[in-house]
């Protein structure tokens, strides 16, 4: 993947995921200060740790634009938060938008520094959801990524396309495409259909 193209993706993913944190401060009512914070942990989060564990350059340390963008973020929320902060079905564009990119940038960034597939499939993973994690947990909510919701397993569906995408002998663009639609139509079904995993319960619940 061309190097500009490569940036052009991770700064929408960063669009996507500040906006996705910064609305979610916004309903905590925090300031300013900390609606940046949040949204910038939950941008940079995956990539940070993808990139630590890759042992490479981390990226937003590479140029400030990730600190931009994340400010201009901000500014989107202020202006427009009636329409941001209100229901969750604009969460769900965002955030379902930040994790489909992030997860095709995670792997191709693996892939590039020479790990096989099954490696790319978890950095893809860790670097679409990890953020939101952090998010989640500053926040002080129970984080997305454990709940029966299908997130977690959107990432691994789509790392797996990609995959297959991958050995079947497709161009690189129809690997990434297949991996960032089958991510989106996961989460979509999870909203509109209710699908989720089996909950693990303990007897005392029963």
């Amino acid at each position: 993947m061309d190097n500009s193209f490569l940036f052009i993706i991770e700064v929408l993913g960063t669009i996507a995921f500040a906006i996705s944190g910064i609305r979610l401060a916004a309903r905590k009512h925090f300031d300013w200060f900390g609606a940046y914070t949040i949204g910038l942990v939950t941008a940079i989060g995956g990539g940070t740790l993808r990139d630590v564990l890759l042992d490479i350059p981390v990226f937003w340390m590479q140029t400030w634009w990730y600190l931009a963008v994340t400010a201009i973020s901000l500014a989107v929320v202020v202006m427009f938060h009636k329409v941001l902060t209100s229901g969750s079905r604009s969460l769900f564009i965002f955030d379902t938008i930040g994790l489909a990119l992030f997860v095709m940038i995670g792997i191709q960034k693996t892939l590039a520094v020479g790990y096989p597939m099954w490696v790319a499939t978890v950095m893809g993973i860790i670097t679409g959801s990890f953020g939101g994690v952090v998010r989640d947990i500053m926040i002080n909510e129970e984080p997305l990524f454990f709940r029966k919701d299908i997130y977690a397993t959107a990432c691994l569906a789509g790392g797996l396309v990609y995959w297959v995408a991958a050995l079947a002998g497709f161009s690189p663009i129809v690997q990434q495409s297949a991996c960032a639609v089958v991510i989106i139509v996961l989460r979509y079904g999870a909203l509109r259909y209710g699908w989720h995993l089996p909950v693990l319960s303990s007897s005392a619940d029963e």
